[in-house]
């Protein structure tokens, strides 16, 4: 669960593909699933399809700049606590941005240049106020739920231990700064701290959004309830994709239960060139748009990390 999320088996992911019919008295599978899936089909069903569904997979357009800066910035977050403790400085920072630093998707060179070193200094910024001698629990690090319908599984960008406790911390690195609400209402933090507590069995109710460029962190602790509550929203939407991803598996794209939703997203969607609906949305972003400086920040991604 993303941080990135694994890469669940896509159940129906062909025209055509028969469905092994269940042994009468045998309990149904459960649904595999992660947060981004169930947040795709929230999105928008068309694109659920063809990220998710469609095989072949319809060919998703080159990746843009602000998902190469998310990237190199979760993956230096990532290794940096690899590195031996004298070696966690500014210096070494600035050797991981160098070795790390995706340049696809700028305008030029100069553009490439300018943004490495934006990053350098807001991971270096963000880290100061980081116990650099304190080894957290786990980075990246691969929790797992399962519940009567559901096996969900996912990668939390990282694990503290706090006075005993997990804390599940998860990095951003978009324009729009996250706020409480954020960290309270969101289905993918819900969902890596059940994963963790049952990973670990541990107590894990305090989820965070650090957010990199601006180093707000924000959080929310979680009750036994609440939890459970978005469990339940995590079960509802895996109720919906099993029901389509049989009908697909059946029917294919001549399925009606993939429309399209269009919005502003659809600019920036991967999957727009085959969808004619989301073309007439506007015209695409270029592939550094989202670095640039704008006033409708909220229709924009921002430097949030590609998946």
């Amino acid at each position: 669960m993303t941080g990135a999320d694994a890469e669940e088996p896509t159940q129906g992911s062909a025209p055509g593909v028969s469905r092994q019919a269940a042994l009468p008295g045998m309990p149904t599978p459960l649904y595999p699933a992660s947060p981004s899936r169930l947040l795709a089909w929230l999105d928008c069903p068309r694109r659920y399809r063809m990220q998710y569904l469609d095989r072949p997979r319809p060919q998703a357009r080159p990746q843009r700049a602000h998902t190469s800066v998310g990237i190199t910035t979760h993956n230096v977050l990532r290794d940096f606590w690899d590195l031996p403790p004298g070696r966690r400085t500014p210096d070494g920072v600035a050797e991981l941005v160098r070795s790390s630093w995706i340049d696809v998707g700028f305008r030029d060179p100069e553009q490439s240049a300018a943004w490495r070193l934006r990053v350098r200094d807001a991971v270096v910024d963000y880290l100061r106020g980081a116990d650099r001698e304190r080894q957290p629990v786990g980075i990246e690090r691969s929790v797992a739920l399962r519940t009567e319908s559901i096996a969900v599984t996912g990668r939390v960008d990282r694990l503290d231990d706090r006075d005993g406790e997990l804390v599940v911390v998860d990095y951003k690195t978009g324009r729009q700064v996250p706020t409480e609400e954020d960290a309270r209402t969101s289905l993918p933090l819900a969902l890596y701290a059940a994963g963790a507590a049952r990973t670990f069995r541990r107590e894990c109710v305090r989820v965070e959004l650090h957010h990199v460029p601006s180093g707000t962190q924000v959080a929310h602790v979680h009750t036994a309830e609440s939890i459970s509550s978005k469990i339940d929203e995590a079960e509802s939407i895996a109720t919906d994709l099993r029901r389509v991803d049989a009908e697909f598996a059946d029917l294919g794209v001549e399925s009606p239960s993939f429309p399209p939703r269009p919005s502003p997203l659809c600019t920036w969607c991967d999957f727009r060139a085959h969808c004619a609906e989301g073309q007439r949305m506007g015209p695409e972003k270029s592939d550094w748009a989202g670095l640039e400086d704008r006033s409708d920040v909220g229709a924009e991604p921002g430097w949030a990390r590609g998946e």
